[in-house]
């Protein structure tokens, strides 16, 4: 098993690359604190120390996550959530505060956050609910889960070369597995058909971006019939695999 040097084990991003996760805090002891704590588990880390930095950090970046501490001095966190959704809709968020009343969580909540931990609070606290964040969301795959592929309900065993969702085997020809695979190796991400092409049909078809076209089609009519769809087009961009919304 692979394991972090924290001793748990290691998660990465879906295609094997280290998960990226912005800290965003004013007190740079903290910050320097919890980026230390992160970087054990293998993770490439960026900090900012207020919400104009955040917001340029995450443009470079292009975070899995971002740990938010609420209070900021040029803004609040809830205004920089919000900003940070136009940047990476699909970002997973945990907020740090040390206001603990129940509105403050509901507004966290509200604003598009995923979690939300009061300080004083342990480190393994955080790493915890930010690995179970990752995982939940399909962004991360822990090393030592073989060959399979996990995203919502939909699991690819790639050395055996099946695929079910909830349980139910999915039939796909060799190039709708590769298709399919690619999505899930990417989830939550816009893919455009240029980087389909180049990736399953290995160059670029003529420009003939239609053949994407016709196996996304393909594809779900396999896994989206007569369920929630996981298989989603986004006008002028390409497509996006992301879990179920139930």
């Amino acid at each position: 098993m692979n394991t972090t040097r924290s001793g748990r084990p290691a998660l990465t991003r879906p295609d094997g690359t280290p998960l990226r996760v912005l800290v965003v805090d004013d007190d740079p002891d903290l910050a320097e604190v919890l980026s230390g704590a992160l970087r054990y588990e293998g993770w490439l880390i960026r900090t900012a120390g207020d919400g104009a930095s955040a917001l340029a950090a995450a443009r470079e970046l292009m975070p899995d996550a971002v740990v938010l501490d609420v209070m900021l001095p040029d803004t609040d966190g809830f205004a920089v959530l919000r900003s940070l959704h136009t940047v990476k809709p699909d970002i997973c968020v945990l907020f740090l505060t040390a206001r603990d009343a129940v509105e403050d969580r509901i507004a966290g909540i509200t604003a598009g956050g995923d979690d939300y931990v009061t300080k004083p609070f342990s480190l393994e606290e955080v790493v915890a609910r930010l690995r179970g964040l990752l995982r939940r969301a399909g962004m991360a795959r822990q090393q030592d889960e073989g060959p399979r592929m996990i995203v919502g309900d939909l699991v690819m065993d790639e050395e055996a070369r099946e695929v079910t969702r909830a349980g139910e085997l999915i039939e796909l020809s060799p190039t709708e597995f590769e298709l399919l695979r690619f999505l899930m190796r990417n989830p939550r991400r816009v893919l455009s058909k240029t980087q389909i092409l180049d990736r399953v049909w290995s160059y670029d078809f003529g420009g003939r971006a239609h053949v994407v076209e016709l196996y996304i089609s393909y594809l779900r009519k396999k896994v989206d019939a007569g369920r929630e769809p996981m298989i989603h087009t986004v006008r002028g961009a390409g497509y996006v695999l992301k879990p179920a919304a139930s």
